[in-house]
């Protein structure tokens, strides 16, 4: 992609990467402090932090659902077994503290955290095109 800005700034690319490693906090204080200082925020750490806070809330929102279906699927007699299992074999620790799903997670973030600290923008299906239609490059 190029931009009027084609290459971010240091402190654009250290903003974006804590960004992603805070779940979106860093990005959000940001936002606050341009707002107060009436600063314009170029289109790479705007893309960044926008992806980051929306990748946070959509990963409540699953994590959260998700608990609710797999809770109420444990009522069903059949069903609680299998969920129990599966449920089980996912969430075992492999790697001294670590499952399957924090492994996943923390090699997903680690490739946000790494393209954004390179300067590159990261691309997710479906969450990046949304991100992309809604803010100005």
């Amino acid at each position: 992609m190029q931009h009027k800005y084609s290459e971010p700034l240091p402190l654009e690319k250290i903003i974006s990467a804590l960004s992603y490693f805070t779940m979106g906090i860093v990005g959000f204080v940001w936002l606050i402090l341009g707002a107060i200082l009436k600063l314009g925020l170029r289109p790479f750490l705007r893309y960044h932090i926008y992806q980051s806070i929306f990748l946070s809330f959509l990963f409540f929102i699953l994590s959260t659902g998700l608990t609710l279906i797999l809770g109420l699927l444990s009522y069903v007699p059949f069903i609680n077994g299998i969920i129990s299992t599966v449920t089980f074999l996912i969430a075992t620790p492999l790697f001294g503290t670590f499952s399957i799903l924090n492994i996943i997670f923390i090699l997903f973030m680690g490739y946000l955290v790494v393209t954004s600290a390179l300067g590159k923008y990261s691309y997710i299906p479906w969450v990046s095109n949304i991100i992309k239609a809604n803010i100005n490059y």
